[in-house]
């Protein structure tokens, strides 16, 4: 769905002139602050009943601007002075600082969006709003849950909830607030975090939710900007996170988890003795099956087994349509990173792995290897190299490090097979947890 100002944007000079010729003076001065004509599908609450609208969205996807625009659409009425839908309204951020700098006065904020019959006088002493019908906004900091005790309300705003300290106390006390008329409601913007709090309020009937990355409100963002967080972010798990509005989940338990992960980061790999690629083959090589696991691992093995260091250099999974398919991608991600051998797993297909990566390459270094333990029991020595902080992460491995954080000791809590884990898993083993092992064992001294 196109917004008028899309459609506007990409009409002729000679309709463009034709469309702005055709509306009253009235309508013309009107126009820059008729928010539907201008918003993006995102901005716009959707239809039917509900009580809460939750706005997902990246770093500069326009939240703001929404949150601000519908509280002008639920306290203004036709004309200045008539009442809208709500007369009492919360507006509540981490603290009053932020409430008053980007809900009220932001350059998106609430005053910003108002045409000057419409706009709301700020009293500061009383931190709030009062528009000319007699509505009122009350500013409130998350951070003083108890000041939300006793007031009531019709609508509220409520801004980038995800990162309150104080969170479900917050919002707790605002529910039992918000209560006067035949339906009082609220919107929430927030970029997402896995925070208890927003998943709760995801999963109620009476929500509803609307969802947009940062690339969606490009047109009023910096080109620079753009690129800067495109290079450093695209394809990490933050990045999915803070740009594409992503709700990334760890499952409860997990042998990995976001912070952890973001912690590993390296823009650039150092020097490397060894790199291997490892492949986690699909069952079966049809469209349904699995993805194959295809994952590039480097390890610097200088000094002692407790000196070395281990860095995920690339996931290059493919959905596998055949075995070919996986085997001219594993053959080509050697190629393109020096690798030294080529690990795969062969519980499933036997020979068959083996034999379908010579007919791409005879000469390949190959090494078969079977699963003796199940995968959780192979993942820990894996997990206790990243606690230990003796692995790495390269940007653009969102995909695996989502499956990560699904991992548990109880099992894989996402969709499907683990893939990417147990091709990483194996990369791992080969190039750090055997040859340790390998290490420690006594030498046998001959007579």
């Amino acid at each position: 769905m196109r917004s008028g100002a899309d459609w506007l944007a990409c009409a002729t000079p000679p309709e463009q002139d034709a469309f702005l010729n055709g509306l009253s003076e009235g309508a013309l001065l009107a126009l820059p602050y008729l928010f539907e004509f201008w918003a993006l599908p995102h901005q716009l609450p959707p239809e039917g009943e509900w009580r809460t609208w939750v706005i997902l969205g990246g770093r500069g996807a326009g939240k703001t601007r929404a949150g601000a625009e519908w509280v002008r659409a639920e306290v203004e009425g036709s004309r200045p002075l008539d009442i809208g839908r709500s007369r009492r309204v919360a507006l509540v951020g981490e603290t009053i600082e932020q409430v008053r700098e980007v809900m009220v006065f932001g350059e998106s904020g609430i005053l910003a969006c108002s045409p000057p019959d419409r706009r709301p006088k700020w009293e500061a002493t009383r931190k709030r709003l009062v528009w000319p019908n007699g509505a009122v906004a009350q500013v409130f900091s998350a951070h003083e849950p108890e000041s939300l005790r006793g007031p009531q309300f019709d609508a509220a705003w409520v801004d980038e909830l995800a990162k309150w300290k104080r969170a479900e106390e917050a919002w707790d006390m605002l529910q039992f607030g918000l209560r006067l008329g035949p339906a009082p409601r609220q919107c929430v913007t927030t970029t997402p975090r896995n925070v208890p709090v927003l998943k709760t309020i995801l999963a109620n009937p009476s929500t509803v939710r609307t969802h947009a990355p940062t690339e969606a409100n490009r047109a009023y963002l910096a080109a620079s900007f753009l690129d800067e967080v495109r290079s450093r972010y695209a394809g990490s798990r933050l990045g999915r996170q803070e740009l594409d509005g992503v709700l990334l989940e760890d499952a409860e338990g997990a042998l990995w988890n976001s912070a952890g992960l973001e912690a590993t980061r390296l823009d650039k790999a150092p020097p490397l003795d060894r790199i291997v690629v490892a492949i986690d083959p699909p069952v079966t090589g049809t469209n349904a099956s699995d993805e194959c696991g295809i994952l590039v691992v480097g390890a610097r093995v200088q000094g002692t087994p407790q000196d070395w260091r281990a860095v995920v250099l690339e996931d290059a999974s493919v959905a596998a349509a055949s075995p070919t398919t996986w085997a001219e991608a594993a053959i080509a991600a050697m190629e393109r990173h020096g690798a030294e051998r080529l690990v795969a797993e062969v519980n499933q297909g036997g020979d068959m792995v083996e034999s379908v990566i010579r007919q791409i390459d005879p000469l390949v270094p190959f090494r078969a290897v079977r699963a003796a333990k199940g995968k959780v029991a192979r993942a820990e020595p894996v997990a206790a190299l990243y606690e230990q902080g003796r692995v790495a992460h390269l940007r653009g491995l969102g995909a695996l490090e989502d499956q990560m954080c699904r991992m548990t000791a109880q099992g894989y809590q996402g969709k499907g097979s683990p893939d990417r884990v147990d091709a990483l898993v194996w990369a791992l083993h080969e190039l750090m947890i055997e040859p340790a092992a390998r290490w420690r064992r006594p030498r046998v001294r001959g007579l």
